[in-house]
């Protein structure tokens, strides 16, 4: 039987009284459908019914449409609840949420990291979290002068001399740099028509390449998990425009040729893209500016802590080398005789690419990466990447024995490891990482980078603490244990404790049920 660090079980003994709980198969299903106070909730539509309202709406008098013939041929169709039944259902579902507020969220190269409150803090002073994008920049100098500072701290810890900060998340970035990349070689007359990208790029990087027109080549990576520079030099010729590579790269390794690779993609005449997504675990310790980089994106959701997920808000900043800075996107900053204003549009002494987007960016994430970054300092963000890479490299090292490293040597900011120790068990990465679930942590990311069969790619951040990670290690080593000891009861129908059980995962991607219908029953 497992022990935690006091000496107490950490599962039931079997018999006792506290084998029957609500987190375990029960000897009985209650009549409500709950367990316990883990309440059984079912989609709001069940919940309500569309012939009653929590609201009382006076009755539409006569009144001629206007709206094209586009009005309503039926009901609407919108469940009526009182308030206390709408706001218990919505409290009971964010209660199944995970997020990085419940525990260790060990996603690969998506860097989720505590929020720090008082970044949100800052984010809703009056000034910031209430102007309108249409103020006149008079109004707004504050706001301008914090684009301003944050896009200086971004430039000093790049060593890149411009930045946008208009786009809207990394991807955006991406297709931002590739555009200016477009736009410079158009202003000298070259057409090239090729972006290489590594076999262990992420996918939005082809795609973005794919996106801007050019058409996409691999290079394969050696037996290190880091890209084959001859492979690349040989690829390159005069219709090459661009090389996209992540440093450190997606197998969490960092790429110790990057000035080789950089000199072979200038010589070319091509640019050097860089994926800035995994910038957490170099930040205050290199500079891509110094290793030859023309233009990176920065996900301050990841590097600078600002909210991750839920589709927006986001912000992808691009930084641009001296080659580049005069294609940017606009707006920008300017400093006048006024104070500070915004330079929107092109003229006939501009180069740039024009707007990628129809304002400024997220002012809401701009605050909060500056607060990020002035909250740290020059050595507060120095020890965050040094931290990560040692958390990284402590998973690493801790689950060597037990699981299969997919590299030899250490990692920087997240650990890669395959499939190899679950050979002939019978278990499957995707049941290992289900099992997850019912030890209480969202599943690390799997099956990538492609380049490594059965991946699980491991990132604890800079967030976690020594007892955080000593409980998520001391898991996993179970999980493995387990699996290598035969027992694939335990995985194939995992996860057991979460509200649903395994899904057709197959099923919901390829035949997603997006409109709500009711039973026949009641139609």
């Amino acid at each position: 039987m497992s022990m935690n660090t006091q000496g107490r079980p950490t599962a039931p003994v079997a018999g006792s009284a506290a084998e029957d709980t609500s987190e375990m198969t029960p000897v009985f299903e209650s009549f409500s459908g709950h367990r316990g106070l883990r309440l059984f909730e079912p989609l709001i539509f069940e919940l309500g019914s569309a012939d009653t309202t929590g609201v009382d709406v006076d009755e539409v008098g006569d009144f001629e449409m206007s709206i094209a013939g586009l009005e309503r041929t039926a009901e609407i169709g919108c469940p009526g609840l009182p308030e206390p039944d709408a706001v218990r259902h919505f409290t009971r579902l964010s209660r199944r949420n995970y997020g990085i507020d419940m525990g260790v969220f060990p996603l690969g190269s998506c860097t989720m990291k505590h929020n720090p409150r008082l970044n949100e803090k800052m984010a809703r002073l009056p000034g910031f979290g209430d102007i309108h994008p249409l103020q006149p920049t008079s109004t707004v100098q504050g706001a301008l002068e914090l684009m301003d500072q944050l896009s200086h701290w971004i430039c000093s810890l790049t060593g890149m001399p411009a930045v946008a900060l208009s786009p809207k998340a990394g991807a955006h970035g991406e297709l931002c740099g590739v555009m200016a990349i477009r736009a410079a070689l158009e202003a000298r007359g070259d057409a090239r028509e090729v972006v290489l990208c590594p076999e262990s790029a992420h996918g939005t990087n082809p795609a973005t390449a794919a996106f801007c027109g050019y058409k996409v080549k691999s290079i394969p990576a050696k037996g290190n998990g880091r890209v084959d520079l001859d492979a690349l030099v040989e690829a390159l010729d005069d219709t090459v425009a661009a090389v996209m590579i992540t440093n450190p790269n997606t197998c969490g390794l960092f790429e110790t040729e990057v000035k080789d690779i950089a000199d072979a993609i200038h010589k070319a005449g091509a640019f050097f893209y860089c994926d800035g997504a995994n910038f957490n675990a170099i930040m205050g310790k290199a500079r891509p500016g110094d290793l030859g980089v023309d233009a990176m994106h920065l996900n301050l959701h990841k590097t600078f802590s600002t909210p991750h997920g839920g589709g927006g808000p986001g912000s992808g900043p691009v930084v641009f080398s001296d080659a580049l800075k005069d294609f940017a996107p606009l707006p920008n900053v300017i400093t006048g005789e006024g104070g500070k204003d915004l330079h929107e549009w092109s003229d006939e002494k501009d180069r740039s690419l024009g707007r990628l987007t129809a304002f400024h960016g997220q002012m809401g994430m701009y605050v909060r990466a500056l607060s990020y970054m002035l909250s740290h300092g020059v050595d507060g963000i120095r020890q965050a990447a040094e931290d990560a890479v040692l958390n990284a490299n402590y998973v690493l090292a801790s689950l060597q024995g037990i699981m299969s490293a997919s590299y030899e040597g250490p990692c920087m900011h997240e650990a890669l490891f395959d499939d190899g120790f679950l050979k002939d068990t019978g278990v499957t990465t995707l049941d290992f990482a289900k099992a997850m679930i019912d030890e209480g942590y969202h599943p690390m990311t799997m099956y990538f980078p492609l380049v490594v069969h059965g991946a699980m790619l491991i990132e604890p951040t800079e967030t976690e603490s020594k007892y955080n990670m000593d409980q998520f290690i001391g898991s996993m080593r179970g999980l493995a244990e387990t699996a290598v000891a035969g027992d694939t009861a335990r995985f194939e129908g995992a996860p057991y404790f979460a509200p649903w059980k395994r899904l057709d995962e197959t099923q919901a991607a390829r035949q997603p049920v997006l409109r709500y219908s009711p039973p026949e029953s009641d139609q």
